[in-house]
């Protein structure tokens, strides 16, 4: 399928679904589910919130749906829902009471191949990615996510988060700096790495 198929079918599926089709609903929300998902777990950090922020983020989207004029790609749309309901999981984490930190489990989540240079890596570098974009500030992770995960350009990252073009480039050079730097914490011998206070 070419890169301009997909806009047309979502166009086409998004119309049949705002006019009742059940059928039409659930092939659209199929296909951008992997999607979806992928940027939640990059941006939460970890699979509980990300499943939580995905599952919220996919009944935004069945709510919202009738409201969805087509200004925008359905799948920048999409993006927008789910980012937002990220940093409301963030947000709800910060709120809750810290009962311990738990070690990853070295369960690996199968995320989709972007093709994105940042993220084209082999699984244990993807887990060093994931644990430097965890320290990133969420503004400069959801707009790195959004330009080397997703593939947005700037203007759509910034309809995303509604913000202005400037201050995307701006959290984008600013978060892959910093990710560029935890990255290179991580690549050094690890006899030579900081020990973390306790």
């Amino acid at each position: 399928m070419s890169p301009e198929a997909t806009p047309v079918d979502d166009r086409a599926l998004v119309a049949a679904a705002q006019a009742g089709d059940r059928q039409a609903l659930d092939r659209l929300l199929r296909l951008h589910q992997d999607r979806v998902h992928a940027v939640c777990r990059r941006i939460t950090g970890n699979d509980a919130d990300a499943l939580d922020a995905t599952q919220d983020a996919l009944i935004a989207i069945v709510r919202g749906l009738p409201r969805f004029d087509g200004r925008s790609r359905f799948s920048t749309w999409a993006y927008r829902v789910a980012t937002n309901s990220c940093l409301d999981e963030l947000r709800r984490r910060r709120r809750r009471p810290v009962v311990g930190l738990p070690e990853h489990d070295g369960e690996v989540l199968d995320i989709p191949d972007t093709g994105g240079r940042a993220f084209d890596a082999t699984v244990t570098d993807r887990l060093e990615i994931d644990a430097a974009l965890a320290q990133l500030p969420e503004d400069f992770r959801a707009a790195v996510v959004l330009r080397d995960l997703c593939q947005l350009d700037y203007a759509e990252i910034a309809e995303v988060l509604e913000i202005p073009a400037g201050t995307v480039r701006s959290r984008i050079a600013r978060g892959r700096g910093q990710l560029a730097d935890l990255l290179a914490g991580n690549q050094t011998d690890p006899a030579e790495r900081p020990t973390p206070a306790s």
